[in-house]
């Protein structure tokens, strides 16, 4: 949002009703000039898109393991089948049936494409795996790990994990495998924001599954023909 809005692109934000941090995003999104919208999950979300004018929609969903936790704690269900899954598919079945006006730019996973028994990364290749079958202009963004000082939740695994990676791809490079380095390295919040507002400006990427290193080097690919 930030990103999109210091390129003078206009942005609607969307809030959950009920959700417990909603008057502080409220505050955050307009402060930077967002349009927010309150509309609830299990709504119209198609009507939504048509009354707001929304051409491109980033679906950038995802809860993780703690968050489950404390939503069951406070009796909610929040897991990667309902949110992660669920809400990406109203999004995407919302923007299906307003086409071609809404496209969708879905940030998934590396290792979407092999899930394995791993619910994360199977919500994530449901959805893929939906949109291809789709008549909807989609593309498909899998990023490795994200890290950033600056980020809203630190998810400290994360941020452990990326430093442990990285440090072997530094090694890797060492020796001559650079391409393992660009492919598979960590990015910032803030690099991977710039890329999908990059991507979410223009089309010609529309039908493609972009990987870390297509990402770093987006300026350099070549549109699906």
């Amino acid at each position: 949002m930030r990103e999109l809005r210091r390129r003078g692109a206009p942005v609607v934000a969307h809030v959950r009703p009920g959700s417990s941090g909603a008057e502080r995003w409220i505050e955050r999104f307009e402060a930077e000039g967002a349009l927010v919208d309150r509309s609830p999950w299990g709504g119209d979300m198609a009507a939504v898109f048509s009354r707001r004018g929304v051409g491109t929609v980033y679906a950038l969903l995802g809860t993780t393991r703690a968050r489950g936790a404390a939503a069951r704690r406070e009796g909610r269900e929040e897991n990667y089948e309902t949110v992660d899954y669920g809400l990406t598919m109203e999004l995407v079945r919302a923007a299906e049936s307003r086409v071609p006006d809404v496209r969708v730019l879905y940030l998934s996973s590396m290792g979407a494409d092999r899930p394995g028994r791993n619910a994360y990364l199977s919500a994530r290749a449901r959805v893929e795996a939906y949109l291809h079958g789709s008549r909807v202009p989609h593309l498909v963004v899998r990023p490795a790990f994200i890290t950033g000082p600056n980020r809203v939740e630190s998810r400290p695994l994360e941020r452990s994990a990326s430093v442990v990676v990285d440090g072997v791809l530094a090694v890797a490079a060492a020796f001559g495998a650079s391409g393992l380095r660009a492919r598979y390295g960590s990015m910032t919040n803030d690099e991977l924001a710039e890329a999908l507002a990059d991507l979410g400006e223009h089309g010609e990427f529309d039908g493609r599954v972009l990987d870390p290193g297509a990402l770093r080097a987006r300026a350099t690919l070549e549109p699906r023909s």
